[in-house]
């Protein structure tokens, strides 16, 4: 059995930036003490959510860097070291471990993409490069390519290799997955409408969007699930459904920065190619926003 590197809500967090485009650290610390301070179990940084596309190499290691010092072990973090260059992720990967991080969030390879030999070959040497747990992430929306359950399993052998952020939407695979191998390989929900089906099968949280504005609840709705409280958690799940659409009108992170400002953080812009969302989506996330209580 391995031991998760979290159990409940991992926030994916944004990156603040300032005016002039820098990191802006400053209300990166604040939305960070937030997050610790309203439950949140995990801080998973430089992720999708985090625009970690959109940083430099420089910017990205800074960032991975500063983020594990200000936790300062408060909370796990989960370092995003994914890349479709195994050499760089493996660079990544080794550099995530040297500050300390709990684990590393490593994505299928994208855009050259790959076959499920070229996977196991991918992940194995990135698991072999540090003791560093390693969480693989399986999102084809946005990478193209899809694990099975026969490569998880092999996977899920080696002994680096701690578990998966399932954000396929692929219940049959999940079961599958889940099934095959045991408590050999953790998985979180990568999907905020899809936290408690999952963990119903045994999943050990999210890696949650949905927690940059509302941790306290996300922490609560995986609690529920994990004391198996879930008639609960259902319900809880279901009241939060139009908030979580509101946060995915349009590509993350573009939603969930602006629910953001809206709440008064000063997160500042988005790295293009992602831009401002549309004002009809602006009025719809700020509506979803009023009507689950968040102070605007």
């Amino acid at each position: 059995m391995k031991k998760p590197v979290f159990t409940g809500a991992g926030v994916a967090v944004i990156t603040p930036f300032k005016s002039t485009g820098e990191v802006n650290y400053e209300e990166f610390g604040k939305i960070i003490d937030h997050q610790i301070a309203n439950g949140t179990d995990a801080i998973i940084v430089c992720g999708t959510t985090g625009e970690a596309s959109a940083l430099h190499d420089e910017e990205h290691r800074r960032v991975l860097s500063w983020c594990c010092e200000y936790v300062d072990h408060r909370v796990p973090v989960v370092a995003g070291v994914g890349s479709n260059h195994t050499d760089y992720a493996v660079a990544l990967t080794k550099f995530a471990a040297e500050c300390g991080a709990d684990g590393g969030l490593s994505v299928t390879p994208y855009y050259n993409k790959t076959t499920q030999r070229g996977l196991v070959a991918h992940f194995t040497e990135i698991a072999d490069c540090s003791d560093l747990p390693i969480i693989l992430y399986n999102v084809p929306s946005r990478t193209g390519i899809s694990f099975t359950a026969e490569t998880l399993y092999e996977l899920s052998r080696h002994p680096n290799i701690n578990g998966l952020k399932a954000a396929s939407g692929n219940f049959s695979l999940l079961a599958e997955t889940m099934a095959m191998c045991g408590d050999d390989l953790n998985v979180w929900s990568g999907n905020d409408d899809q936290i408690v089906p999952l963990m119903s099968l045994g999943g050990k949280g999210v890696i949650s969007v949905l927690s940059n504005v509302a941790p306290q609840v996300t922490h609560d709705l995986t609690q529920l699930c994990l004391a198996s409280n879930f008639p609960e958690a259902a319900k809880l799940q279901l009241s939060l459904h139009n908030l979580i659409n509101a946060l995915f009108c349009e590509v993350n992170p573009i939603p969930v920065k602006k629910a953001m400002e809206l709440l008064g953080w000063d997160v500042g812009g988005l790295r293009m190619p992602l831009v401002e969302p549309s004002e009809d989506h602006i009025a719809f996330i700020r509506r979803e926003l009023e009507a689950a209580g968040c102070k605007i």
